[in-house]
């Protein structure tokens, strides 16, 4: 029987592991944790009772991936779950810029000539996103299954964010898909930019901004019972530092960051790949502050307190400048930050009237600093008194982050710098980007296309290409 290894069990290594089991390949994941998940691990961290999400927390690309979708995860025990709101940015006036499923409540939030401008923009982009979203998640050589949608959502995709902004007025909706741009951890002044502002809202009006029931842990979990039932298992505690640990398997697959892979093959990478991924680039941290707070948070704007996700940043131009300066290696006195109410849609996250309050805010690469004041004052920012209902807190630093997880490398959550060369050429220019060099291993993590997020699509499509090898020999 044809045997493979996956080392790292965060959703692109169980993904892998998953694709490869399918086609009856006995498969082992060794993760170097005593916990699966990776990025989606979800544990108490501040008070008994209260599940805190370790990095992903909402999961709009999750209920939007192609090959999550094919696997059934509820039946392994994966419920999604919805807040009344997805998102909302609040402002300094009291207001807020509000994203809902629903493009028309969006729309009718905004002024008029802004609300018939976000329709204009993400209606045609929400409508079909999920024929838009196989190829955006798909391979990055492949006949596109909509050509014509693709060709249009790349040429908005390709602006700066601050062109796609100007075609709003208003400050609502400005911030409103500047805050979602800044998901990207990058400058926003670069071409691109625009890129995951527009899919994150159109996955918004899609499907929404679910968070996994009891944690986003959750989601692993589902993965690896489906994984056990396919015949492949899961050990932890096992941490691989070079190829000859392994007892010859047929395959292995590396779910891990390039440099480590570069570590882990040592002199078996041919010296053009071994290059490459010495000089892949990491970008902007985040430094993470979990709090319990009693009563919730006595946001300004109402609607802040049903959404999910509610962006700290001010203004358009405070956010691409705060963004600029994290990006140039500067700590921002206001720095964007990124709060998670998940408990409104899974209060069993609570316990009685004491919620878990996630929170991180972007930092420079490899910050020494500590943030927890800034995040703090940007939420007391927009929720006055916010501080006296504070109960408990949990801060995770920048080497923190990485002590945890070797693939955040220097806090960097999204896998690799999201520069216009890395959005386009991850980990490295080659057909198969997955492929090392090395026959029969495999780099499946978020630094391969398409990129971060928990749906699993680079594992898949490295598990492909490991397929194809198969089917060669």
């Amino acid at each position: 029987m044809t045997t493979a290894v996956v080392v790292g069990s965060g959703p692109n290594g169980l993904a892998a592991a998953v694709r490869l089991a399918q086609e009856g390949v006995r498969v082992r994941v060794l993760e170097a944790r005593e916990t699966i998940g990776g990025g989606t691990r979800s544990g108490e961290r501040t008070l008994p009772g209260l599940i805190h999400d370790d990095c992903s927390a909402f999961h709009p690309t999750g209920v939007a991936s192609p090959f999550l979708r094919s696997l059934a995860l509820e039946e392994y025990g994966l419920r999604w779950l919805w807040c009344e709101a997805e998102l909302a940015h609040p402002l300094d006036s009291g207001a807020a810029g509000v994203l809902w499923r629903d493009v028309d409540r969006t729309a009718a939030h905004l002024p008029p000539s802004d609300g018939r401008t976000w329709r204009r923009v993400f209606g045609p982009l929400s409508s079909r996103f999920d024929r838009l979203a196989d190829d955006v998640l798909g391979p990055p050589l492949h006949v596109p299954a909509s050509p014509l949608a693709l060709a249009g959502f790349g040429a908005q995709a390709l602006l700066p964010a601050p062109w796609t902004a100007g075609r709003w007025r208003g400050e609502r909706a400005r911030a409103l898909f500047g805050g979602a741009a800044a998901h990207a951890f990058s400058s926003l002044r670069t071409p691109f930019s625009s890129a995951i502002g527009l899919m994150l809202i159109a996955a918004g009006h899609a499907h929404g901004w679910p968070v996994a029931e009891g944690g986003s842990q959750a989601i692993t979990t589902a993965m690896a019972r489906l994984l056990e039932r396919l015949g492949g298992a899961v050990e932890t505690g096992v941490e691989v530092l070079d190829l000859g640990q392994l007892d010859r398997p047929d395959l292995v697959l590396l779910d891990t960051g390039p440099q480590a892979a570069a570590r882990i093959l040592g002199d078996r990478l041919p010296h053009r790949t071994a290059r490459a991924y010495r000089r892949y680039r990491y970008g902007p941290a985040a430094f993470k502050v979990d709090l319990a707070v009693e009563g919730g948070i006595p946001w300004t704007d109402e609607h802040c307190r049903t959404a999910g996700t509610v962006h700290l940043g001010g203004t358009f131009e405070e956010v691409v400048a705060a963004e600029e300066a994290v990006f140039r290696g500067r700590m921002p006195r206001r720095p964007f930050v990124l709060v998670g109410q998940q408990y409104l849609a899974d209060p069993s996250r609570s316990a009685g009237d004491l919620h878990p309050l996630y929170a991180y805010a972007h930092v420079p690469h490899g910050y020494r600093g500590d943030a927890t004041e800034p995040v703090l004052d940007q939420i007391e920012r927009f929720a006055p008194g916010f501080r006296r209902r504070v109960r408990a807190r949990h801060v995770r630093t920048v080497a923190g982050l990485r002590a945890d997880n070797a693939n955040q490398v220097g806090g960097d959550i999204t896998g690799g710098a999201n520069t216009v060369r890395q959005l386009v050429l991850r980990p490295r220019p080659a057909l198969d980007p997955y492929a090392t060099g090395v026959p029969g291993v495999y780099l499946c993590s978020a630094a391969t296309p398409p990129g971060a997020g928990v749906h699993g699509m680079a594992g898949f499509h490295a598990a492909q290409s490991a397929l194809r090898h198969l089917a060669k020999r």
